[in-house]
Order: C-alpha cells, then sequence, then structure tokens
C-alpha cells in the first residue's frame, strides 16, 4: 500500500507526486487570480445576467467558482486569491466565497474582455508585492483530477519563477472540438525535470473541424485559460504590445490608495468607469501572448487532468454519465428509444421518445430544444431574444440551480 503523501503517478511522460505540502516558492509571494467576468450566454435558459455560468451548480452540489475556489486553496492562501468579477454580481459571488476577504474581489465596471481583467489583477498584486508570481484561472471550468492539475500548476509557478517566462497550460486534445483555442508548440524546453514544456509557436483560435483535425495532427494543445507568470512580467508586456491597456490601468493605478478590492470608493469607482470605457475590448491572447509568443517569450505546459470548459450544453453532454444509448441528464427523465441525448430539469420530469441528439433544458420560465451540435449557437439565440423583444427571459431569474 502506498502512503498518501508519496503516491506518485506517471502519465503519458509526465510524473506527478501526489504530495501534500506547501510550494517551494514563498507562499507569500504566490497569488492566485480567479476571472469570474464571464456572462454565460451559451447556458441559456439556466444562466442570466444575475446568474452567470460560474454561479451555477451544474455539475455538483457546489457551483462552478466554488469548485474553482476548492481546488487551488491547497496551493494558495486564501488571502492571496484575488478574484475579479463584474460589479452587478458581487453581492453572489461574496456570498459562495464567503471565506475570502472582501477586499480580495476586484470589480469591473464593465467587461473588456481578459486582458484589462487580467491586468487590473496584476496592479492589485504588484501593489501588494512587486515581485509576486500570478496564477490566472477561468472561474466556470471542470477539472476531473485536481491532484494532477495541483501538480501541474507547481511546475507551472516553478518554471515562471525561474525563467521569467509566460507560461500557459496546454491540454493533450481528446478530440478536434472547434469551439476552443489552440496552442501550437514549438521546440521541447530541455532541464523541465519530468515535466513537458515546450516554446509557443502561435495560437489558432477556435479553428473549423477540417483545420482543428490537422492541429492535433501536428501535437498542438488546447488552449485551458490557465496562465502563470510574474506580475511584473505582464504588466511589462502589456505596455509593450497593448499601451491603450496599459495606460487606462496605469491611471486606475493612480487612483488606487489601500486597494482596488471590495466596493470601491467613489473617486476610484469613476476612474474605473471612465479608463474601461476608453480601454479596448481585447483577449489577453491577443493582447500580449501572441506578440510575446513570437518573441520567444511565452513556454506551455504539457497537461493533461481532465479538463473542460464547460463551453456549452453539448459539452455538459460530454462530462455527465451516459446510459447504453449516450444519453446524459440531470434530474428526472425517461428515455424511449433515445439516443445521444441531453436532458437538464429540475423542474419536472421530462420524458423522451424518439429522439437523437437532442438538448433539452428545462427552467421555470423558459424551455429549450436544441440539436446537440448546435448548442455553440445559443448565443444567437440570446440576440434573437433581443431583436424579437423578449427581454424577460434574459434578465428575468432563472430560478433555483
Amino acid at each position: 500500500m502506498v502512503a498518501a503523501n508519496e503516491a506518485v503517478r506517471e502519465d503519458a511522460g509526465l510524473k506527478f507526486q501526489r504530495r501534500r505540502r506547501p510550494l517551494s516558492t514563498d507562499q507569500g509571494q504566490v497569488y492566485a487570480v480567479i476571472m469570474a467576468g464571464g456572462k454565460g450566454t451559451r447556458f441559456w435558459p439556466l444562466s442570466r445576467p444575475d446568474r452567470p455560468k460560474q454561479l451555477l451548480k451544474i455539475l455538483s452540489q457546489r457551483t462552478l467558482i466554488s469548485e474553482t475556489l476548492r481546488r487551488i486553496t491547497p496551493l494558495f492562501r486564501r488571502e492571496n486569491v484575488l478574484v475579479v468579477t463584474a460589479a452587478e454580481h458581487f453581492k453572489e459571488v461574496r456570498k459562495e466565497l464567503h471565506d475570502l476577504p472582501t477586499r480580495n474581489l476586484l470589480l469591473e465596471p464593465q467587461g473588456n474582455n481578459t486582458a484589462p481583467c487580467i491586468g487590473l489583477a496584476a496592479i492589485e498584486v504588484a501593489a501588494r508585492n512587486p515581485n509576486a508570481l500570478m496564477a490566472v484561472f477561468p472561474a466556470d471550468h471542470w477539472i476531473t483530477d485536481p491532484y494532477r492539475f495541483r501538480e501541474t500548476v507547481r511546475a507551472a509557478l516553478k518554471l515562471a519563477q525561474e525563467t521569467d517566462a509566460l507560461v500557459t497550460v496546454g491540454i493533450q486534445p481528446a478530440y478536434p472540438e472547434t469551439g476552443y483555442g489552440y496552442i501550437r508548440k514549438g521546440r521541447p524546453v530541455p532541464g523541465s525535470r519530468g515535466v513537458a514544456v515546450y516554446k509557443v509557436h502561435n495560437f489558432q483560435e477556435k479553428p473549423n473541424h477540417t483545420k482543428a483535425v490537422r492541429l492535433i495532427r501536428a501535437g498542438s494543445l488546447w488552449n485551458s485559460g490557465i496562465f502563470i507568470w510574474k506580475a511584473s512580467t505582464i504588466l511589462k508586456l502589456l505596455q509593450r504590445f497593448s499601451p491603450r491597456v496599459f495606460q487606462g490601468l496605469t491611471e486606475i493605478q493612480k487612483a488606487r490608495g489601500t486597494g482596488l478590492g471590495g466596493i470601491p470608493r467613489a473617486r476610484l469607482l469613476t476612474v474605473l468607469r471612465r479608463e474601461y470605457r476608453k480601454m479596448p475590448t481585447i483577449s489577453i491572447d491577443q493582447a500580449v501572448l501572441e506578440k510575446a509568443g513570437a518573441a520567444g517569450k511565452v513556454l506551455t505546459v504539457k497537461a493533461d487532468f481532465g479538463w473542460s470548459d464547460v463551453g456549452s450544453w453539448a459539452s455538459l453532454h460530454q462530462l455527465l454519465p451516459h446510459d447504453s444509448q449516450g444519453n446524459a441528464a440531470v434530474g428526472d427523465w425517461l428515455a424511449v428509444d433515445a439516443k445521444g441525448c441531453l436532458v437538464f430539469s429540475r423542474q419536472r420530469l421530462v420524458v423522451l421518445l424518439g429522439m437523437r441528439n437532442t438538448v433539452v433544458v428545462d427552467s421555470p420560465d423558459a424551455l429549450l430544444v436544441a440539436d446537440r451540435e448546435r448548442t455553440q449557437e445559443i448565443r444567437e439565440v440570446v440576440r434573437q431574444l433581443q431583436k424579437k423583444g423578449y427581454q424577460r427571459y434574459l434578465t428575468g431569474s432563472s430560478g433555483k440551480d
């Protein structure tokens, strides 16, 4: 029998030691940033503006953001976990993450994608500790092997500390997904001590199926959206590659006072609103990583810890247990001659008769019935509801999840 703190797992050439031990880096110099600004429109009718995806309980009895915090806290002190979220979600996020200090919730006045979000967290981290490392995690992803996940993050933190590089986590693809971004890896990095590390050649955003197949055959990895770097490094590169974002961050930093967390003071709130309106809506990939990768400053750690961005109802279907006909469900349901279907209904019984690859999502005020292969198009459904004037089905609460 192997002791729990000494269990060693080998898989795909990677060696992970499952040990309950602190990071080799001083934990006071290591911060986690949870990005929780998403609107979750692809999970309508369950998700609404007041209840985005990260605040839903779709794969466990905890919300996705609570699962994220639970997954990372063995690596980070709670006082060193920052959450960037939309101002309108402050109360709900505070309720879910009540163990975190209020000052660790950073509020964005509007969503401008991940570059301003990460930049906002970076100026707060750098103000608290100029030498700190920061690891960035999306709030609404799902990971089936948290032990392997944490060992990958440990390795990435050490790599970022030693190299001053921007470190990404690339996932070994399981199939040619068209809803994910891809990392085209370059030469392997020697001396990585059992972890597969590569220079990043470039990034590829959401390819079509044919291109996704080619990318996988060429050894490309899924872009998990998990990033590790020094706060000072990402700020320098934002200044170099995305000056409009950096200029706004500089003005926010001047108004920061004792901190950015919690309900902003009136002056800080005014500056946040003004500077966010000026900033471009741009991802960190476009703002920095693609350009820094061309300059050889980006590395990727190849990993496989059962990752999914839970980006659509079809993704949820893949993650849930299936019956012998490939059907999956949450709630009460009955299938008669049905194959490849997903049911999500906590309100009432759903019966499928003769259905194929169909998604049925029941909420108190709306019912979605969709082709499973087209659930990435739910955003278009939301746009059409707006266009038709069905605002009450977008702004109203979807009820308990």
